[in-house]
């Protein structure tokens, strides 16, 4: 097992940093909060006083942070000059991609080697060790990269160069944000056209309307497998998340010139949702928005 510094221990960082101490690597972990620290060692880690403390002698140093701008910041001021050449650089926070590709050249100038590897599945599939990663970076630091993230996910996938995991995260987060809305306005369609939410389900899950939002996070409580939504909606991804996650595809798009009306416009959906106070909610809870109208 390896020596794994790991910076960042937030609602999915804790649990990813858990995964890997149960599956026996040294992990030192560092977070600004000590309430997270007193999670990461009741979890098996080793609590550190520093980024750059975690990251000294790591063979890995994992980052699961809020922005590209703290990413590079710790990178530039923590982890360079404290994590040994030779070491994998693995960033799972979900950033832009220019930065993603900037951090990498920077680290290549250090003498190291990053990928960038953002995740899908949520909270539940942090703690489970089941979540999906996305990776960029080259065939080789990919492979170098590997065997940390099966230790916490149940799909490691290669998306290209540089910059590619974050490409493939964003662009996968525009369809579920717009997805997600297209299923709650169906049901609330429905539900005032007369068709009980469940019949309207039974109906729309097994024919041309279905999708992941639908048969797997239904926004209606009380309908298909249990979801945020049984939950008053507080879990699961929240709304200000989806946010973030749909202003780095439009600023993606606009930088490559590529049209997305529809993401566009579940942007400022959410926008306006988290604007109203809901950040806070996960983001099928947009659903009461449309029920509101």
């Amino acid at each position: 097992m390896a020596r794994v510094g790991f910076i960042g221990l937030g609602n999915m960082g804790g649990g990813m940093a858990a995964n890997l101490a149960k599956k026996g690597h040294d992990v030192r972990a560092f977070d600004i909060s000590a309430e997270a620290l007193e999670r990461a060692k009741a979890a098996g880690c080793l609590p550190v006083a520093s980024a750059g403390e975690a990251a000294d002698g790591a063979e890995a140093v994992i980052t699961m942070l809020p922005a590209g701008k703290h990413v590079e910041q710790v990178y530039a001021e923590s982890v360079f000059g404290a994590a040994p050449s030779g070491a994998i650089l693995i960033d799972c926070s979900t950033i832009d991609v220019a930065t993603a590709k900037r951090i990498a050249e920077a680290a290549e100038g250090e003498g190291l080697t990053a990928v960038d590897a953002p995740v899908s599945g949520g909270i539940a599939a942090a703690n489970a060790g089941t979540l999906t990663f996305m990776v960029g970076g080259s065939e080789e630091a990919f492979e170098r990269a590997r065997p940390f993230l099966e230790d916490m996910g149940k799909a490691v996938i290669h998306a290209g160069a540089n910059g590619a995991g974050q490409a493939a995260k964003i662009c996968n987060n525009m369809i579920l944000g717009a997805t997600m809305i297209a299923t709650c306005e169906a049901f609330s369609l429905a539900e005032k056209l007369g068709l009980a939410p469940q019949a309207f389900y039974d109906i729309a899950s097994v024919s041309s309307g279905q999708s992941w939002s639908m048969t797997s996070y239904c926004p209606v409580p009380g309908v298909g497998p249990e979801s945020p939504s049984d939950h008053d909606y507080q879990g699961g991804f929240a709304a200000a998340l989806m946010l973030k996650d749909l202003r780095l595809a439009m600023e993606a798009a606009e930088d490559v010139h590529a049209s997305t009306p529809v993401g566009a416009k579940a942007r400022e959906i959410y926008e306006a949702f988290v604007a109203a106070g809901q950040g806070g909610l996960d983001f099928s809870g947009v659903i009461e928005s449309l029920e509101r109208d």
